[in-house]
C-alpha cells in the first residue's frame, strides 16, 4: 500500500481516537450545544455575502486557521498572566481584559487574515474582509467553546455555561470579527489610507473586545448592568458595518459609489 495512504489512514485513526474520547466523558449534545451558535452564525455571515460568495475551500481555510491560533494563545495568554498575577481589584480585572484576553487574541486574529487572506485574489471586495475576519474568529469561538463547556466541573454545568456563551461570547466573537473585517475591507481598496485602516482593524476588535471583558470580570453590579446594553450595541454596531461594505460592493450593480467611501467610519 502506497505511503501516503498509509499516512492517511494514520491520521484518521487518530481523529477516530480523538472522536471516541470525547464522547466518552461528554454527551454529544454537549458538543453540539457549543457548536451550534458558531454554525448558525457562520451560516448568517455566508448569507449576509449576496453579491460574490468566496469559495468554500477557503472559508474553511480560515474556520481551521481560527482553530489553530488557539494553540499561540493559549501560551501567549499563559505568559502574560504570570505577569499580571501580582495585580487585584480593578487593575487585575483591567490587565486581565485588555493584556491577556483581548490584546492576544485579536492579535493573533489580526495575524490569520493578513498572512492568509489579504493579500489572496478571492479577496476582491469590501465585504470579504468581513467574512475571512469573522470565519477566523467564528474558528476560534468554536475551539474555545469546547474547552469551556468541556472543562465544566460537571455535565449540568457544561451545558449551563454552553446556554450562556451562545447568546454572549460566540456573537461578540462573531462581531469582533466583523469590526475587524470592516477595516481590512477598507485597507485593501483604499491604499491611501491603508496603514491607519490596518491598525484600525487591530485596534478597534481590541478595544470592544476588552470593554466586553472589563466588564464581566468586575464583578460589580453596574458593570453587569453595563455589559448587557453594550451587546446590544455591539450588535448595532456590526450590523451597520456589514451593510454599509454590501451597499458598497464592486458587485452591487446599484451601489454607485464603486471607488469611494465618505460614510462615517
Amino acid at each position: 500500500m502506497p505511503d501516503g495512504i498509509h499516512l492517511k489512514l494514520f491520521f484518521i485513526s487518530i481523529i477516530q481516537n480523538i472522536y471516541i474520547f470525547i464522547l466518552k466523558f461528554y454527551p454529544m449534545t454537549l458538543i453540539l450545544l457549543a457548536a451550534a451558535p458558531v454554525a448558525i452564525l457562520i451560516f448568517y455571515i455566508y448569507y449576509r455575502d449576496k453579491y460574490e460568495k468566496e469559495p468554500i475551500w477557503m472559508l474553511i481555510k480560515a474556520i481551521i486557521a481560527g482553530a489553530i491560533i488557539v494553540i499561540p494563545i493559549l501560551f501567549m495568554e499563559q505568559y502574560i498572566s504570570d505577569h499580571v498575577q501580582r495585580y487585584t481589584g480593578e487593575t487585575a480585572a483591567f490587565l486581565n481584559a485588555f493584556g491577556v484576553a483581548a490584546f492576544t487574541e485579536e492579535l493573533f486574529k489580526w495575524l490569520a487574515v493578513i498572512l492568509i487572506f489579504f493579500g489572496s485574489r478571492h479577496f476582491n471586495e469590501r465585504f470579504d474582509g468581513i467574512v475571512y475576519a469573522a470565519f477566523v474568529s467564528l474558528g476560534f469561538a468554536l475551539v474555545e467553546n469546547i474547552l469551556y463547556v468541556t472543562s465544566a466541573q460537571t455535565v449540568q454545568a457544561g451545558y449551563q455555561i454552553g446556554y450562556m456563551r451562545a447568546l454572549t461570547a460566540v456573537p461578540a466573537h462573531a462581531l469582533f470579527g466583523v469590526v475587524m473585517g470592516y477595516r481590512f475591507g477598507l485597507a485593501k481598496f483604499l491604499p491611501e489610507r491603508r496603514l491607519f485602516n490596518l491598525f484600525m482593524a487591530f485596534f478597534m476588535p481590541f478595544l470592544l473586545h476588552g470593554i466586553y471583558d472589563f466588564l464581566l470580570m468586575l464583578e460589580k453590579t453596574w458593570a453587569l448592568i453595563l455589559f448587557f446594553p453594550f451587546i446590544i450595541f455591539l450588535w448595532y454596531f456590526g450590523l451597520v458595518r456589514m451593510k454599509r461594505h454590501s451597499l458598497n460592493s464592486a458587485f452591487n450593480a446599484f451601489q454607485g459609489r464603486p471607488n469611494s467611501d465618505s460614510s462615517p467610519q
